[in-house]
């Protein structure tokens, strides 16, 4: 069988690991014939691929990035649609498609499943926002990365008595901002999920100031203070229509300062969280993740994705990664609370 790669969507710490997992079971086990789609949904629209022997992936998983490029292209715009793919690949001699990415890329091929095509999924968000799997490969790096920087903020800040504000990723849900408040003992960690209102975060940094601290916030991209009613956003649009965000800790920050008298700088981490080498926890994830995708193909479990329930691989329905976001919950956040202020 010759089995077709692509990534696609945000790039993130661990695909190169999906990859070389792929390839390297396939062929090991299987004696299955790899290509990789170039720059994701675009390699798959017009065809373009390069081989993936084994030699390909070869120490790669320690890599960042992905060896195959990615793109935020929509498979079914311009030049593309499941009869154009579809003609490709019969012309490519391709059986099947593992398709690695987050939420778009895995709507993008269940509607291309739906569509007759023989596609598989692996979850790849940093953000670790999709439903049906408990990690996310790339999660675990950005924590660590958006961690190590936060710690250097925080040295900085206690030399001069500032307030601190680190700007996180994090669209529509926390995860890293709560995971990496938590490691950091931020004073407040502000998350698109709750809505909290600007006394609030100036009570807490100025209950940190009190105690002799240099106060520490560190903040979700897409966080919305309870006075305004979307997330803040200058930077337009992204490819599919939805607001490039950042900013928002640019905008606490002279507002904490006027009502505290305490001075207050901001800090947006932004790309540095995806990029650079991926921990060993998401090399270890990734790779089992790759394999088990291997085992998706074989099983021909088409419209489906390889997710980790606990500590074990599970076979999903794009369905259930699709339905909704995963959030943090409440009792998450009530948890963290407590070490606010």
């Amino acid at each position: 069988m010759k089995i077709g790669i692509l990534t696609s969507g945000g790039d993130c710490p661990g695909l190169n690991a999906v990859i070389r997992g792929i390839v390297l079971k396939g062929i090991k086990v299987h004696g299955h014939e790899f290509v990789g789609f170039r720059d994701g949904w675009r390699g798959v629209v017009e065809g373009d691929i390069m081989d993936l022997p084994r030699q390909m992936v070869r120490g790669i998983s320690k890599q960042g990035g992905t060896i195959l490029g990615t793109s935020r292209t929509n498979p079914f715009e311009g030049n593309g649609g499941p009869e154009v793919i579809k003609a490709h690949m019969d012309r490519l001699g391709i059986d099947a498609m593992i398709a690695i990415g987050g939420e778009g890329t895995l709507a993008a091929a269940r509607r291309l499943t739906d569509a007759g095509l023989k596609i598989v999924g692996v979850p790849k968000t940093v953000d670790n926002d999709l439903d049906a799997t408990d990690y996310t490969f790339g999660f675990d790096t950005a924590v660590q990365i958006a961690t190590e920087a936060i710690d250097r903020l925080r040295t900085t800040g206690e030399s001069h008595h500032r307030c601190m504000i680190a700007e996180v990723m994090g669209r529509h849900v926390g995860w890293i901002a709560l995971h990496a408040g938590m490691a950091t003992g931020a004073h407040a960690v502000l998350i698109p999920e709750q809505k909290t209102s600007m006394d609030q975060i100036v009570e807490w940094v100025q209950e940190a100031h009190d105690r002799g601290r240099a106060p520490l916030v560190v903040v979700a991209e897409g966080f919305v203070p309870d006075h305004k009613d979307s997330p803040h956003s200058q930077r337009g649009l992204d490819a599919f229509g939805r607001p490039r965000l950042g900013g928002i800790a640019d905008q606490l920050a002279p507002e904490i300062e006027a009502r505290t008298g305490i001075e207050t700088r901001a800090t947006t981490l932004g790309h540095i969280q995806r990029g650079g080498v991926p921990s060993s926890f998401d090399r270890v994830l990734a790779t089992r993740l790759g394999m088990a995708a291997v085992d998706s193909v074989v099983e021909e479990r088409w419209g489906t994705m390889v997710s980790l329930k606990g500590t074990e691989i599970e076979h999903v329905p794009f369905e259930a990664a699709l339905g909704n976001l995963k959030t943090v919950p409440q009792h998450r956040y009530d948890e963290a609370s407590i070490l606010f202020g």
